[in-house]
């Protein structure tokens, strides 16, 4: 038997055949696609990953990443705590062709079909479902100090005002 080389690197697909389970926390830091996102490095991300089988026996991993993560606020451009918590199920095919035929088999839009790996590196899947879990513009639910913000829209003034003033003349 060969040693692996790292404890996150499985047979993705002899992990779902003998219903594997992993389970973790991995900080932040440790996921550079993630961090780059991220307004700073801190916090960490619990995950967990569970093979198994579909009703129709293909491979499928179960992948869930929930934590806190920084992000900056689209109004406001402060930090603030955003909370993770997302889980996908993808299906896995052999190769391109295998994975097409699945998913036409499947035709569900919330399952993913992807090319498995027997050297698969599960902190790549997790990082992925991590990053597709941030939204597209983060904001505060309520932004806590929007004077600066305010007096800057208050100090705005309407092109048609300077219009207005002409026609008055």
């Amino acid at each position: 038997m060969f040693f692996q080389m790292s404890a996150f690197v499985i047979d993705a697909f002899e992990f779902c055949r003998n219903n594997g389970h992993r389970e973790g926390v991995t900080p932040v830091v440790e996921m550079p696609r993630l961090a780059a996102e991220c307004a700073d490095r801190s916090g960490e991300i619990a995950w967990s990953i569970q093979g198994g089988q579909t009703r129709q026996g293909y491979p499928m991993l179960t992948l869930s990443v929930s934590g806190i993560v920084q992000l900056v606020c689209q109004r406001c451009l402060t930090p603030f705590g955003y909370e993770l918590d997302s889980s996908t199920v993808l299906v896995l095919g052999k190769d391109d062709a295998e994975a097409d035929e699945i998913e036409e088999i499947l035709d569900d839009e919330s399952i993913d079909v992807i090319v498995g790996s027997h050297t698969c590196d599960i902190r790549d899947l997790l990082e992925d479902e991590a990053l597709l879990a941030l939204p597209q513009a983060p904001k505060h639910e309520v932004c806590p100090d929007t004077k600066l913000l305010d007096s800057i829209k208050s100090e705005k003034v309407s092109p048609f005002a300077a219009l207005k003033s002409l026609k008055s003349e």
